[in-house]
């Protein structure tokens, strides 16, 4: 039965597949790898749709009926410490629903976290209550973790979102550690899902690194246009509601495809659009401004901890867009901006804090509703090439 919801664009996770855009290709590769027992290391920019498409092929019948699906986002962690609560807590959250007698193998296995099992007083729901604190031996919890999935009454897929965040472990020995109980785990495939490219092509793509060669590489771009334009246009149509294709198509364009960020939109056009009322005119160009101004007071904190050098290379980006020249005389030149080496190093930092990325030809500010509201609040630039005659920059 298909879920029921008051605003089809959905900007806080998977709902169905009727709320699913296209990924067709993307979901049968995607299917293919696990099937076959091949590892995937899913490399997308952040927001473009890799935690929906994970979620939408752990929802086909070939994956829901026959394996224990798994999906943990590691994002938070800095330490083995903290990835082994996170795997551990979703596997137990993954299990609830299939009874106690699975919950009591599950803790059999891995008796370093047998403390962490309870029951709520109240429901007598089982409960995982564990401190970080608790966890003294996490190589060990590991390896009794991989003996679980190892030993499961069918084949398991584990998804481990933002991947990239173990090279960022306090420990240096994280990745052979992996990659060691991953090679010898043959009951479970792997989908190593990351947002920030370099560091994941470091990761799966150096000779030296343990996890060379280990994965079939795949990268989530864009929706097709045409594709999401019709997606968007049909949630209007059966509501009886008014929007153009060009209209649809001008935020395509302005995100560039980037899948969260046009939804976000488009959830904000059709709650407007559903209220019918008159006082909107206009209602993409508006709902776009509210939007992207909602976020000021996170922006204005992130501006107000940045050195001055590297807000005057942020707005620069925001205003370019992307550009690969960006120690050129003519950048810099045309930006007011200081010598190269002092860009190259605020670049770098700004890097560090995960603010810009780069890819192989340019720089870009992952945050497309901050380069907005770089560009609204410090001058238009190039994403408001449609928009800059009616979004005007507020004092």
């Amino acid at each position: 039965m298909s879920a029921i919801i008051d605003n089809p664009f959905a900007i806080t996770g998977y709902i169905s597949p009727e709320y699913f855009c296209d990924r067709e290709n993307e979901t049968a590769e995607l299917v293919g790898n696990i099937t076959n027992g091949r590892n995937t290391a899913l490399i997308s920019e952040r927001r473009m749709g890799k935690t929906g498409l994970i979620e939408h092929v752990f929802h086909r019948p070939e994956i829901a009926d026959n394996y224990h699906a798994i999906l943990v986002d590691i994002y938070p962690a800095g330490s083995l410490k903290e990835f082994v609560f996170l795997l551990s807590k979703q596997i137990f959250e993954s299990l609830k629903p299939q009874g106690r007698k699975f919950i009591d193998r599950f803790f059999a296995t891995i008796t370093s976290l047998h403390a962490a099992f309870k029951l709520d007083p109240v429901t007598g729901a089982p409960t995982f209550d564990i401190s970080l604190g608790e966890i003294r031996q996490p190589e060990t919890s590991l390896e009794q973790i991989f003996q679980y999935l190892e030993n499961a009454d069918k084949r398991c897929v584990v998804a481990i979102d933002e991947f990239q965040q173990i090279a960022r472990f306090s420990e240096k020995n994280v990745e052979a550690l992996l990659r060691t109980h991953i090679q010898r785990c043959r009951n479970t495939n792997f989908i190593f899902a990351g947002s920030i490219n370099h560091m994941m092509h470091d990761i799966f793509f150096t000779i030296s690194r343990p996890f060379y060669q280990s994965v079939s590489p795949m990268t989530l771009g864009p929706i097709e246009e045409g594709k999401y334009v019709d997606f968007v246009m049909k949630f209007f149509k059966n509501s009886n509601m008014d929007i153009t294709p060009d209209e649809v198509d001008s935020v395509y364009r302005l995100f560039g495809g980037h899948t969260w960020y046009m939804q976000r939109v488009f959830n904000e056009i059709y709650s407007r659009s559903s209220r019918r009322d008159p006082v909107y005119n206009n209602i993409p160009v508006s709902a776009l401004d509210n939007v992207v101004w909602s976020y000021e007071p996170v922006y204005k904190n992130i501006m107000a901890n940045l050195p001055e050098r590297q807000k005057e290379i942020l707005i620069a980006i925001a205003k370019e867009g992307r550009n690969a020249e960006i120690t050129s005389a003519e950048f810099i030149g045309r930006h007011g901006l200081k010598s190269a080496s002092s860009i190259q190093s605020s670049v770098r930092q700004l890097m560090a804090k995960d603010i810009i990325s780069k890819d192989a030809k340019s720089y870009s500010i992952p945050d497309r509703f901050f380069a907005l509201w770089l560009q609204m609040a410090y001058g238009p630039g190039a994403f408001l090439k449609e928009f800059s005659t009616t979004l005007i920059p507020r004092a």
